[in-house]
């Protein structure tokens, strides 16, 4: 695994759903795999749900990148 590669998980919980005509409302808990153990939620606007977990993880993933460079 290279050394700047997150692991993460999502789980969605529907909010709003979303309807032909707009948008959901999705609550998204990500949690990343060690050494990146740590756990973000995201309320995100999507036309679905898989779409809001992969928005999830991408901010995720942009914040612990962030979170990291901090460090350094």
């Amino acid at each position: 695994m290279p050394a700047d590669q997150i692991l993460a998980s999502a789980v969605v919980d529907v909010i709003r759903p979303a309807t032909p005509k707009g948008l959901g409302l999705f609550r998204v808990e990500v949690w990343g795999k060690e050494p990146n153990d740590y756990v973000r939620n995201y309320e995100i606007t999507a036309k679905s749900d898989t779409i809001a977990a992969q928005e999830g993880i991408r901010r995720f993933c942009e914040d612990i990148g962030n979170l990291l460079s901090e460090d350094i």
